[in-house]
This record gives structure tokens, C-alpha cells and sequence, in this order.
């Protein structure tokens, strides 16, 4: 590289570290010991699917957000009655501390419909798997052994504030082609 390309390098550098973005590069290369990177959306979209593929990928733990849940949380969704902001910010308390623990980096699986419950994870990464209602419909409908129906996406989609800072990935697309995209688009490390 020449001397002007390692400048301009360094030079991003010192402002990605003033911006409270320090650990990352220009390229998006993370250089830190630990990252969080969340992958939100509606039921059904598959952030499951994608999330346990990205995380094996990466190397990084992968949690779940619905294992979070309260067991009346899961009763309330199984029924088809909207969780309420104090069901969504009790749910929330209690991933905080495992997304934000000392060790791994982790991939987590997370409606986080709202800008608010995104500013609470604090993730490095932001991927909104973006589906349409129909296709979402099908997959809950045909979807076994999960507590969320086809009943609440009317209500998902009606609380999903799109997000200005994600990376948007569709969820129609093979899951190996969706993980590339998003290694590819941040820069992230492969094992």
C-alpha cells in the first residue's frame, strides 16, 4: 500500500476510535476480542435458521431470544395476544447480560421489532432479515414445535419499526447465500 492509502487507513482509525466505534477498522474488520451482532425481524423470517448457520460459521456462540422468554410470555404468544412493552422489556433484562457477557463473540437471534429494544442490545451489527407477510404466513403455518402462529404477525408486522442502520438481507434467499452476504458486508472473520 502506499503511503497515502496507509494514512487515509489510519486516519479512519483515530475517528472510528473518537465515535466510540473503536475495535473496528476501515474495512469493518473487527480487532477486539468480542462482538455482538443481532439478527432481527419478524416471526418466521428465519433468523434461527440464519443465526445458528452464521454463528457455526464464524465460530462465535449463538443464542436464541426465544429461549428468553417468560412461560406466561409464551402462553400470550401462543394464543395470539400481542406481548405488551413490560413483557418486551422484563424479555429483554433478561438477554442483556448474556448478549453482553465477557467471552465469545455471539450471533443473536432477536424480533427486536422496535428501535428501542435495538438501543438496549447495543449490538456491533445490526442484520434486519427482511420477509414478506405472505411468506412468513406460510412458514408459521407449516412451522412445528414453536409457541408463535400465524395468528401475531399481523401485530409484528404493525410494531416492526424498520431500522435505518441494518443490513438488510432477504429471507427468501438459501441461508449459505444470506451468511456470505452478511460476512461479506461487514468483514467479518470466518474460522
Amino acid at each position: 500500500m502506499g503511503a497515502g492509502v496507509n494514512r487515509l487507513i489510519s486516519d479512519l482509525g483515530v475517528i472510528c476510535a473518537s465515535s466510540g466505534l473503536a475495535g473496528t477498522t476501515a474495512g469493518g474488520i473487527e480487532n477486539r476480542a468480542m462482538s455482538r451482532l443481532v439478527i432481527m425481524g419478524v416471526s418466521g423470517a428465519g433468523k434461527t435458521t440464519l443465526g445458528t448457520a452464521l454463528a457455526a460459521r464464524l465460530g462465535w456462540r449463538f443464542l436464541d431470544a426465544d429461549d428468553f422468554h417468560s412461560a406466561e410470555a409464551k402462553a400470550k404468544i401462543a394464543s395470539g395476544t400481542t406481548l405488551d412493552e413490560n413483557d418486551r422489556a422484563a424479555w429483554l433484562a433478561r438477554i442483556k447480560p448474556v448478549f453482553e457477557a465477557p467471552g465469545k463473540s455471539v450471533v443473536l437471534a432477536c424480533s427486536a421489532l422496535k428501535q428501542s429494544h435495538r438501543e438496549s442490545l447495543t449490538p456491533d451489527y445490526l442484520v434486519h432479515l427482511v420477509i414478506g407477510t405472505d411468506l412468513a404466513h406460510h412458514r408459521l403455518s407449516t412451522r412445528s414445535g414453536h409457541f408463535a402462529g400465524p395468528s401475531i404477525l399481523a401485530s409484528q408486522f404493525a410494531t416492526l419499526e424498520t431500522p435505518q442502520n441494518a443490513l438488510e438481507v432477504a429471507a427468501g434467499q438459501p441461508t449459505a447465500t444470506q451468511v456470505d452476504q452478511i460476512i461479506d458486508a461487514f468483514g467479518l472473520k470466518t474460522e
